[in-house]
């Protein structure tokens, strides 16, 4: 008999990836199925395993793609075939996110749960948005209530006349479609109708807009603005504190959709620093990393190792890839014999020295002539007669090779991976650029053009949503001006922090 697995009801926090829990991505990496809502970030599914079954539950106000009694018996079902199942959940999962009620079905059944709580709206959408829940000049307290009652209520359950002289702060989850219905409610028991009140749509994260006023016209502005869910209400004198405590809003890339093309384990990184200034992120990976189709000339590379003079790396993919079948094959990092070593950019040389090699080459731009220049250009490294393995991607630039002969090198080409195209949206990003655009599109690479484009038609969809392509370097350029297209802005320095800082620079015009 299958041992029973067990469900993790997990909240997923308000938007920002970065406010996720540590427990919650340890148990994402380990589920064999996640049941997402509908307001959960779907970047976060990327931290599940390639094998977890993904499954979508919606629950967005009156839309639910998965009926909650249906719900609760899929969790059920999957924990007694034995999987591991993360039930994925906006926010808090005990915080009007009908948590509890799951878990009281899992009880009755016998299936063993764990509650791992999110970083709730209440406080983390405030204080995006730079509205303190509580302040001593203010107030000394919060009520949190719902906006949306069950339906079948004979009649509401809240006290408006409590809630309408309660001097603190007043947070209204999932109101926004009877925000009009609020108001009034507050107004006839009391409220004056000038106290300050705030909408917050999309909290913590680069789509995030805020909506100020007062009670008695902050109905009339939501109207005017076509103000949609998803959004929190926020009412009281803490409001006034925003013009001189927003922060998130004021940060260089806020409000700008941009396009990472880099492949999946890699993509996390540059999402990262550009959601930490403030951008929407689309995740679209147009390359994997696999294996090479040569091993012949892989495995030559690899027994030949004593007989190089230079190993050159030019690419972060291909340290990564060599020394995972270098290890293979050997016990001792002194098997690499007595070569000098060559590294094209700063990413590429940071993962050498984290493995205590030294750098003896690196030149100061990342390009095959600059490559051979640098050669060319120190004396102490003379490499006519030679050995040198390039260890780089099977289809590379044939530049390289060629430049390098020129000096009398004698020159090994090791492929020791290949990159090729990813098609698959588990976080539904695609879905989104295409119906919703983007402001900018970066590439980190002539492979990422090369795949975008055999994916999308590159040009066509640039001149359909008006996006902005960004190229990390010239070969990246020389990629995308052979179709046609010509970067907005290229990285001075050819590296992740220079493709950052052209991005900053551009969209402050």
């Amino acid at each position: 008999m299958t041992k029973p697995g067990t469900v993790h009801l997990v909240g997923a926090g308000p938007g920002d990836p970065g406010l996720f829990t540590r427990r919650g991505a340890e148990l994402l990496a380990g589920a064999d199925v996640v049941v997402y809502d509908a307001l959960c970030n779907p970047v976060l599914l990327a931290l599940a395993g390639a094998e977890a079954e993904i499954i979508y539950a919606g629950k967005r106000a009156n839309q639910h793609a998965i009926p909650q009694d249906q719900l609760n018996d899929l969790l059920v079902e999957h924990a007694r075939a034995g999987r591991s199942v993360v039930r994925l959940k906006g926010g808090d999962p005990f915080l009007f996110g009908r948590g509890g009620e799951e878990a009281e079905r899992l009880a009755d059944a016998g299936i063993a749960f764990e509650i791992v709580p999110g970083v709730t709206s209440i406080s983390a959408v405030p204080a995006y948005a730079g509205i303190p829940t509580t302040h001593r000049d203010h107030c000394s307290s919060i009520t949190v209530l719902t906006g949306h009652e069950q339906p079948d209520k004979p009649e509401s359950a809240i006290d408006w006349a409590h809630v309408a002289n309660e001097p603190g702060t007043r947070i209204i989850l999932m109101g926004i479609e009877r925000l009009r219905h609020i108001s009034e409610k507050l107004l006839e028991h009391g409220l004056p109708v000038d106290t300050p009140a705030a909408l917050i749509r999309w909290g913590t994260t680069g789509r995030q807009g805020t909506l100020t006023g007062t009670v008695g016209d902050i109905a009339d502005k939501a109207d005017e603005a076509g103000f949609q869910p998803p959004a929190l209400i926020m009412i009281g004198g803490v409001i006034a504190l925003r013009d001189k405590l927003r922060w998130f809003d004021q940060l260089p890339l806020f409000g700008q959709r941009i396009v990472v093309t880099r492949t999946r384990a890699q993509a996390s990184a540059l999402s990262s620093q550009l959601t930490r200034l403030g951008a929407d992120v689309l995740e679209i990976p147009t390359i994997k990393i696999v294996e090479p189709d040569d091993k012949d000339r892989l495995k030559d590379g690899m027994l030949g190792l004593g007989s190089y003079q230079w190993l050159v790396f030019t690419s972060p993919n291909g340290v990564d890839r060599f020394f995972d079948y270098f290890f293979r094959a050997f016990d001792d990092l002194r098997d690499l014999g007595g070569c000098r070593i060559a590294a094209i950019g700063p990413a590429t040389a940071a993962k050498l020295k984290a493995m205590h090699l030294k750098i003896d080459l690196m030149p100061e731009t990342y390009t095959a002539a600059a490559v051979a220049q640098a050669f060319a250009d120190s004396p102490e490294f003379d490499i006519e007669n030679e050995n040198i393995a390039l260890i780089r991607a099977q289809v590379a630039n044939p530049e390289l090779p060629k430049e390098l002969e020129k000096l009398r090198a004698i020159v090994d080409d090791v492929p020791v991976y290949k990159t090729i195209p990813e098609t698959k949206d588990r976080t539904g990003a695609v879905a989104r650029l295409e119906s919703e655009g983007a402001d900018w599109i970066t590439f980190t690479s002539s492979s990422t053009v090369q795949n975008f484009h055999q994916r999308f038609d590159l040009p066509k969809t640039l001149e359909k949503h008006q996006i902005k392509p960004v190229s990390i370097g010239p070969e990246t350029t020389q990629a995308l001006k052979s179709l046609g297209v010509s970067p907005e802005t290229e990285a001075k320095m050819h590296s992740i922090p220079g493709l950052i800082d052209a991005l900053k620079g551009a969209a402050s015009h």
